[in-house]
């Protein structure tokens, strides 16, 4: 087999080139290729997912960005933080008889002069930040990065002359002795001395009054942000807070300057859209998937056999109650509240929610038995953060992303989160005082989370209502009157866990396990609802303070029964184990 004529991994846009190229002289129209993938896309998927090249190609983070060598390929796992519109850019262009593009580029490899021959086309721009409370185990940006040469220094502490200062195009091939042409692999950012054309001026994102300077639930201080530019994408793909794995061309130099002077009259709608090229990595995404949180295992995932996920959920079941000071009933509601969630709305009622309230704790059992359950949280969840909730804390704190409109840009907060996010919120550091405005503000933020799953966003002149898909845990001496919960259990252990370590193989079962049965589909036949209306009657004649909450939340409460068995259709035995749970959860509150 003749090898490609390009390096798909270190010369991307070779392969971008070559395909367009091909493209034109099979007839294509350059002008109406617009919006349309001529084969580059295809055949990186094909390298990457078919031919298995995806684990050569580099994680950024901000520890290795100095090691990457730009106008390679390279991946970036990210949340949306902000979308930032559409930039307009010269994608095709005539250079003498040929055709060129710019697309996947920042700037032009060939001069385009003023020919006529040019043709306007756009692509979405978006800020991207690491992951928000991405826990350990979950973050793959470590361990799988291919390392780059970097440039060396001279004994005078000055770097080596670059290669981009040669007159050489990081587009051109070289041709080894099999007879192969590969890239040579030299970057060259700029033509002609000159920036491209949609380079505009921004203060740094680097420092403290950055994109990513907000307060995020991250526990590394050194996150990266990336700037992604997508194209041949609608809207309807990419949604604010989406967790996803972008591959494209990066372009990122530490020592480019620019001066005000220097800037020409970009196409961006935003002149705050471009960030410095010096300051903050692009991203040209030529692939790019929505991430699952099966996405974050490290093994291979199991099957799904109904044995199999009974003896998991059984060990699991077994390290909760450990965990939980052999508080079996809590371990086993905890066990249905990390396999919740939203799977419908109706009105203004989430559908599948499950907060979960335990409560007798104080300063000292929450820093054994509340800490044990954190931990363990963290190990299980891909994505986890702990509020400390105190009166200075809501006072002071930035809950809701806000919108800058002299940076035209949305300001972070605490509450902006990828779905699937589990809060742990601890109240026992709640103290009498005076909450101000803030504080008041951030309650009321809190309350209506827990209560509706959805955050509002302050657009300064309006509220702007986003829905959510949180797992929220409250751990509270009393009942929390900040953050009503679905299920209210007081905690009663037993005896203290040994801390004894867990097996890896284990912990990854587990969380397979979550991650497999959470996003299973879930039915009830005609038989069982039959059933289950009689028992919810029966069960509102005897206690008439039950509210039409309280009865979606037993539904709600089967349907996380049956799934945690990995069954998709409640069964009575299943119905018959959430009226125990229920029976005795009554007789703990009593």
């Amino acid at each position: 087999m003749v090898g490609l004529p390009y390096d798909c991994l270190a010369n991307p846009l070779g392969a971008v080139r070559f395909t367009f190229e091909k493209a034109v002289a099979a007839g294509a129209d350059p002008a109406a290729l617009n919006g349309k993938d001529w084969g580059a896309g295809d055949l990186f998927r094909d390298v990457l997912f078919d031919q298995g090249a995806l684990s050569q190609v580099p994680v950024l983070n901000a520890k290795n960005i100095g090691h990457v060598q730009p106008n390679t390929l390279v991946r970036f796992r990210g949340m949306i933080q902000d979308m930032l519109g559409n930039e307009f850019y010269a994608g095709v262009y005539k250079d003498g008889s040929s055709w060129r593009t710019n697309k996947y580029r920042d700037v032009s490899q060939f001069p385009m002069g003023s020919s006529p021959d040019m043709h306007i086309w756009e692509r979405h721009l978006l800020y991207c930040i690491q992951v928000p409370g991405l826990n350990p185990w979950a973050d793959t940006s470590s361990g799988t990065v291919v390392a780059r040469p970097v440039e060396q220094t001279s004994p005078h502490g000055e770097k080596r002359r670059r290669a981009d200062k040669e007159d050489i195009d990081q587009m051109d091939v070289e041709t080894s002795e099999d007879g192969i042409q590969r890239s040579s692999g030299v970057k060259k950012l700029r033509e002609d001395g000159h920036p491209s054309q949609n380079l505009q001026l921004l203060e740094s994102v680097a420092g403290s009054t950055g994109f990513g300077s907000c307060t995020m639930p991250r526990d590394e201080g050194d996150s990266l942000s990336c700037l992604i530019k997508v194209y041949d994408s609608s809207d309807s793909e990419l949604k604010l807070n989406d967790v996803f794995e972008f591959i494209g061309v990066l372009t990122f130099d530490s020592e480019y300057q620019v001066d005000n002077d220097e800037f020409l009259d970009g196409f961006s709608e935003d002149m705050l859209a471009s960030l410095p090229l010096n300051k903050v990595p692009r991203l040209h995404c030529l692939v790019h998937r929505k991430l699952a949180a099966h996405d974050f295992l490290q093994s291979t995932p199991l099957e799904l056999k109904p044995h199999l996920v009974k003896e998991v959920r059984q060990t699991l079941l077994s390290h909760l109650t450990a965990v939980l000071g052999n508080d079996g009933l809590a371990a086993h509601l905890v066990l249905l509240h990390l396999l919740s969630r939203v799977h419908a709305r109706i009105d203004n009622f989430a559908v599948g929610k499950l907060s979960f309230n335990l409560t007798c704790f104080n300063k000292e059992s929450v820093s054994i038995f509340g800490n044990q359950l954190t931990l363990a949280i963290k190990d299980l969840l891909p994505f986890s953060h702990i509020v400390p909730l105190t009166v200075d804390y809501l006072n002071a704190a930035s809950l809701a992303p806000k919108k800058d409109y002299e940076r035209n840009r949305l300001v972070s907060g605490l509450m902006q989160l990828p779905e699937g996010t589990h809060l742990t919120i601890d109240e026992t550091q709640l103290e009498a005082g005076t909450l101000n405005s803030v504080g008041v503000e951030n309650a009321r933020l809190l309350k209506y989370l827990s209560e509706y799953q959805k955050v509002e966003y302050d657009f300064k002149y309006y509220k702007m209502e986003m829905a959510a898909d949180f797992q929220l845990l409250v751990l509270s001496e009393g009942k929390s009157t900040i953050l009503p919960a679905d299920l209210v259990i007081p905690f009663r252990p037993s005896s203290v866990a040994s801390g004894e370590a867990v097996a890896a193989e284990t912990l990854e079962a587990w969380r397979w396990y979550l991650a497999t049965v959470r996003s299973l589909s879930h039915s009830i036949d005609s038989d069982m609802q039959k059933v289950v209306e009689n028992d919810l009657v029966a069960a509102r004649q005897a206690n008439r303070n039950l509210s039409s909450q309280d009865l979606s939340r037993l539904l709600t409460m089967g349907r996380m029964m049956s799934l945690s068995f990995g069954e998709t259709s409640l069964s009575l035995e299943h119905w018959q184990m959430v009226k125990e749970l229920e029976r005795l959860r009554w007789e703990r509150l009593a």
